[in-house]
């Protein structure tokens, strides 16, 4: 299984890794990696997490940085819908939907 980005949440994942990478050389990198290992979970098996917002939107921590991943099943494949920043405003991405 493999993973999409929704155009919004693609933006927003550009955005983090040139923060961290602005406040300190290889801290997007490191980004980088928690993000994709956290992917490589969610295609492993995308049904472990529990439904946050129905009918199918679940939700993952990225591992090591303030960010959840809201994702749903598409047919065979993962779509990121947004990489959600722990501090900001509840549901702003609802919109995208």
């Amino acid at each position: 299984m493999s993973y999409f980005f929704n155009p919004a949440a693609r933006i927003e994942y550009l955005e983090h890794v040139a923060y961290y990478e602005s406040r300190q050389p290889g801290l997007g990198a490191r980004y980088l990696v928690a993000f994709d290992t956290a992917m490589a979970k969610v295609c492993e098996a995308p049904h472990r997490n529990k439904i946050e917002f129905p009918p199918d939107i679940r939700r993952y921590r990225v591992p090591g940085f303030p960010y959840n991943i809201l994702y749903r099943q598409v047919g065979a494949d993962v779509e990121v819908l947004v990489v959600a920043p722990h501090r900001r405003r509840p549901d702003y991405w609802l919109g995208r939907l």
